[in-house]
């Protein structure tokens, strides 16, 4: 895309509407695919050994315990929290570094790209750490129902005072490294893949810019952000849901990283791939079809 096109955007009026409609692309797309999150996260948090496809607990397995325990929505109103500031932040952060990186009018190269969605990524997670953490850890929840124990936290406001009471308000932000981590490989995979594969679909005219080429860009860089980010997103995962130091099972992310593989074999570190990406391309395929005719709709130029 030519380093000029933010300006359709319409300057900061723009800006703001791609902030609007780009949460409301991601509410749209948690919702719908939520429940394959809470079984992703589920499966990264068994510690059993064994690989990929769940560590020897099978998909169907978990997916019936969390409609059992009834812990398939547990956690959606902080998801959808996190996903009302990462989400906006890092598209239109992208589009803006992308913008920037680009001089004289040529459009951005993949590099340039690349450093656009990992800074950005990187950025939007940090501010967003905090509902992320209390998704995960309300997800995580689930299981405890099961055993007729309660849960931690009755809700997200419950979780934010209880946090912090017991772990202070950095405790918020445990395991935003990994965390971190995960979203400069995730956003690399998702907006640079996403970005080169639909301009190189419209390019070598398999397609104009409509919904089969927002499709196969969407579907592509699932994949790509799947593959990229699976073991961060274990890592960060299992860091989150710890608790005070005092009980906590990894001193670190490289700690975590370490007894993952050494107790649990290399293939561990992509524990939830299926499920994870067999919501990364629902949700994708629902937020960039979504976001990109709501755009259209608003006069706003193409990603």
């Amino acid at each position: 895309m030519p380093a000029n096109a933010e300006a359709a955007g319409g300057g900061r009026r723009g800006t703001l509407a791609k902030v609007s409609l780009s949460s409301v692309s991601a509410a749209m797309a948690e919702a719908s695919t939520y429940p394959l999150d809470a079984v992703k996260t589920r499966l990264q948090l068994h510690r059993s050994p064994g690989g990929a496809g769940g560590g020897g607990v099978s998909v169907i397995r978990v997916a019936s315990e969390l409609v059992r325990d009834g812990g398939v929505y547990r956690g959606f109103s902080p998801a959808v929290l996190r996903h009302l500031m990462y989400t906006p932040l890092r598209i239109v952060g992208y589009e803006h570094l992308r913008s920037t990186l680009a001089s004289g009018g040529r459009e951005a190269g993949v590099v340039e790209k690349a450093l656009s969605g990992g800074i950005s990524g990187i950025a939007a997670q940090v501010v967003a750490s905090p509902a992320d953490l209390i998704k995960v850890r309300m997800q995580a929840d689930s299981r405890l129902l099961s055993q007729g124990i309660q849960p931690r936290y009755t809700g997200v406001a419950d979780a934010f005072t209880k946090i912090i009471r017991a772990e202070g308000l950095l405790g918020l932000w445990k395991g935003v490294v990994p965390n971190a981590q995960r979203a400069f490989l995730v956003n690399i995979g998702e907006l640079t893949c996403y970005d080169q594969a639909k301009h190189f679909i419209i390019r070598k005219q398999i397609c104009d810019d409509n919904l089969y080429a927002h499709t196969m860009a969407s579907v592509a860089s699932g994949l790509s952000a799947t593959t990229l980010s699976c073991p961060a997103d274990v890592i960060k995962t299992r860091m989150m849901n710890q608790g005070k130091e005092g009980k906590a099972l990894y001193r670190s992310s490289y700690d975590c990283l370490v007894k993952t593989v050494r107790h649990e074999g290399m293939a561990a570190l992509w524990k939830g791939f299926l499920p994870t990406w067999a919501r990364l391309g629902p949700w994708q395929f629902v937020f960039w079809v979504s976001y990109e005719k709501l755009r259209r709709a608003s006069g706003i130029s193409s990603f």
